[in-house]
């Protein structure tokens, strides 16, 4: 298993500092959330300060953007760090992608398949010299002239990623993607009844199985009370949002979701984590010492995701 660092409290001048410490201390990859600073951009410096280290967007917002712009970026960060980069992608939720980034919203799984597909034709197009020839339902890409061709990337493409929680956008990511970032609002039966399957009739779509697929969890550590307060915190955002409460519905916990939803709507956000009980907590979230911790991630997920990047700087690192 992969022990990889993640950031999402960061500035783009601060990455470099942060990803070269993940890699002094051992850790495989580091990802970047794309939360109030642009992911791609902070990678760049993060690149330049790492000689190792994977580097990748967790997540990127998809359909804040398109293909060629994704593919442009993307192509680039392989190139500076070396065919370090790994791209991961999210579709966010509707209200985001309408209200904040005044983009298109239909059809997200449809749309994210497409998504995929179009920035792979792209790279094919620069590998091989062959015509751009893209036409699908959201998007079109018909030209690319020599001079905004970059050409054949020395250290090939880079990996792409998606993200997901329901079934359709799991499925999607298991047919196209080259591996799956779990939500951290994902708990091990969630991950085992829900999770695997999709991704597994994702995989016999393209006619493969989950063999050298990977899967990323970053999922919620917790080593002392302040980092317990917080993943409450965490835990009650997430489940306020109706796109999460399958989750809550799969351990019967449907009530808990409408109860935070209205909290959300009234805006008491520092109330909402006082619904968190321990059994809750216990579900998402891995409790132990930085000296136990570790183990206990190994137990519960060892055998499912293939690296993992928790949300508590966890000391020891797993063993391969």
């Amino acid at each position: 298993m992969k022990l990889d660092s993640a950031a999402v409290d960061y500035t783009p001048g601060e990455a470099g500092a942060i990803a070269k410490r993940a890699e002094d201390r051992g850790c495989d990859g580091f990802w970047l959330a794309e939360t109030r600073h642009d992911p791609f951009l902070a990678l760049a410096g993060a690149a330049a300060a790492t000689e190792r280290i994977e580097l990748g967007t967790a997540i990127a917002v998809a359909f804040a953007r398109n293909p060629m712009t994704v593919a442009t970026t993307a192509n680039d960060l392989q190139l500076l760090s070396g065919g370090r980069f790994n791209l991961g992608l999210g579709s966010q939720v509707e209200a985001h992608i309408t209200k904040r980034f005044a983009m298109p919203w239909s059809k997200p799984a449809a749309r994210m398949r497409e998504f995929v597909l179009a920035i792979r034709a792209i790279w094919h197009a620069w590998e091989t010299g062959e015509r751009l020839a893209f036409r699908g339902e959201f998007y079109k890409h018909t030209l690319m002239t020599p001079f905004f061709d970059p050409g054949p990337n020395p250290h090939g493409t880079a990996p792409i990623y998606l993200a997901g929680v329901g079934g359709l956008m799991t499925e999607v990511a298991g047919e196209v993607a080259d591996g799956f970032l779990c939500h951290n609002f994902t708990t091990e039966r969630y991950l085992r009844e829900v999770t695997l399957p999709a991704l597994e009739r994702g995989r016999a779509k393209a006619g493969k199985t989950l063999e050298g697929f990977e899967i990323s969890g970053p999922v919620f550590a917790a080593t002392n009370d302040q980092e317990i307060a917080d993943v409450k915190r965490q835990i009650a955002f997430y489940g306020s949002t109706p796109a999460y409460r399958p989750v809550l519905d799969l351990h019967g916990w449907g009530a808990l979701h409408e109860e935070l939803h209205r909290m959300s709507r009234r805006q008491q956000w520092a109330e909402m984590s006082e619904l968190i009980t321990d059994e809750v907590l216990a579900e998402f979230c891995v409790l132990g010492t930085p000296e136990t911790v570790t183990a206990a991630l190994l137990d519960r997920y060892g055998d499912v995701v293939t690296r993992v990047s928790p949300s508590s700087a966890v000391l020891q690192r797993p063993e391969k």
